[in-house]
């Protein structure tokens, strides 16, 4: 009794601690989140540069989307980055998991070898493929000592972008990894040993049993490396360089923005605008992807 009538009493003096515990928190959001993104919103609507505040224009930034050529060079780029880069990450991390997955003797060395790719620098990572692929670089050293000569992994606009591509799914593996162990870990041993008795194979099990099981999580997955596919910038700008690869080629919607937005005379309405359509595409992007699963359900 004293015990609720003390709770009681305390809850009469202080109606708003609930707001006081999420106060750091919503102060962080709003600060680092909810901030920047209205202030990106109303500078797409105006010709603000750096050091000028700009005036009111509408919508004559998104027109000017339209015709710019880079734009849209960025705009094929990031989509390619999605179509290539998505499949692979939903795909490849469950089967890596599938392989660690068993309680043999050093696995916990594989397991963490996978993951230490995604806690690594991704300057770091950049650093080391540009050496790699360079066409002075050990690969291509390899390939001209066996004959084959040397190729342009740097140099060629759709083999640049290849390569970024690879050094996302190389990066990613580890991580996706780590969240279908956790989806695996729920799957009942029973399931696998039925199909078994009935004469099912490994390939079968995997189709009948393990991709259903995980399906939620393999959504999961899809959405999340969607969104940071289309978002690329590390990887392509450490392996193209702040030009964005052969004649601005290989550039990608969020370099656009970078490169537009930053310096002296960057404007910053215009890479608001492109930034703005950035989030419009991944919003839209995670969308097609839920009501993908919802029909699947159905």
């Amino acid at each position: 009794m004293a015990t609720t009538s003390t709770v009681s009493r305390v809850r009469r003096q202080l109606p708003s601690s609930p707001w006081l515990f999420a106060a750091p928190g919503l102060l962080i959001t709003g600060a680092f989140i909810l901030h920047p993104f209205v202030s990106t919103l109303i500078n797409s609507l105006t010709d603000r540069r750096t050091l000028v505040p700009g005036e009111f224009v509408g919508l004559a930034n998104f027109r000017e989307l339209l015709h710019d050529d880079m734009f849209w060079i960025g705009l094929r780029n990031s989509s390619l980055y999605v179509l290539g880069v998505v499949p692979a990450l939903i795909v490849l991390p469950l089967l890596l998991a599938l392989l660690v997955q068993k309680n043999i003797p050093g696995i916990t060395f594989f397991r963490s070898a996978f993951y230490t790719p995604v806690v690594a620098s991704i300057v770091v990572v950049g650093l080391i493929w540009v050496w790699l692929l360079d066409d002075r670089g050990l690969v291509n050293a390899v390939l001209e000592t066996v004959g084959v000569g040397r190729i342009g992994f740097l140099s060629d606009q759709w083999l640049l972008l290849l390569s970024a591509m690879a050094v996302t799914v190389w990066k990613g593996l580890g991580y996706y990894m780590i969240i279908y162990l956790a989806a695996l870990g729920n799957v009942p041993r029973e399931l696998h040993e039925a199909a078994a008795v009935d004469g099912a194979g490994a390939i079968r099990r995997f189709l009948s049993v393990t991709v259903p099981a995980v399906r939620s999580t393999m959504v999961l997955v899809g959405a999340l490396s969607s969104v940071a596919a289309f978002k690329v910038f590390s990887e392509v700008y450490l392996l193209a360089g702040p030009s964005g690869g052969p004649a601005g080629e290989d550039t990608t919607l969020v370099m656009l923005v970078q490169r537009t937005g930053t310096g002296l005379t960057g404007r910053v309405g215009y890479a608001s605008a492109i930034s703005v359509v950035v989030f419009v595409v991944t919003v839209a992007l995670m969308l097609l992807v839920l009501r993908a699963d919802r029909r699947e359900e159905t």
